[in-house]
């Protein structure tokens, strides 16, 4: 199962998706809520899979995303968004984000694009 990196300016989204995550077998590797500290939990944890939101302060996502993809091209991260930030999610695509998730997200879309991602060949 997948340790996941969990970055939310939401302190309730965090726990929320943590509860989802631990739920199906997967671990919260960390949290964090904004950008700079994700880039700093990913160098610290190395985690399976970054699930990153796309508004925080401090550091939007896509920047954080362009970070964590220069320090590791290998990191698999998914990108979480409200409605109405297409623009930014398919920046987020394009700087190698592996899937994406309109907020607010089921349990089941949550851990189906995880499972997805560790199927993958990295």
């Amino acid at each position: 199962m997948a340790k996941v990196l969990i970055v939310d300016d939401a302190a309730f989204m965090r726990m929320t998706i943590k509860k989802m995550l631990e739920a199906h077998g997967h671990t919260a590797a960390g949290e964090a809520a904004n950008g700079v500290e994700a880039v700093k939990k990913f160098m610290e944890l190395k985690p399976d899979v970054v699930l990153l939101d796309i508004t925080m302060p401090e550091m939007n996502g896509v920047e954080a995303l362009k970070r964590i993809k220069e320090a590791d091209p290998s990191a698999r991260v998914i990108i979480c968004s409200a409605m109405g930030q297409q623009a930014m999610v398919a920046q987020a695509i394009q700087y190698g984000a592996k899937d994406f998730i309109v907020k607010p997200f089921e349990e089941d879309r949550l851990i189906a694009s995880v499972d997805k991602i560790m199927s993958r060949p990295q």
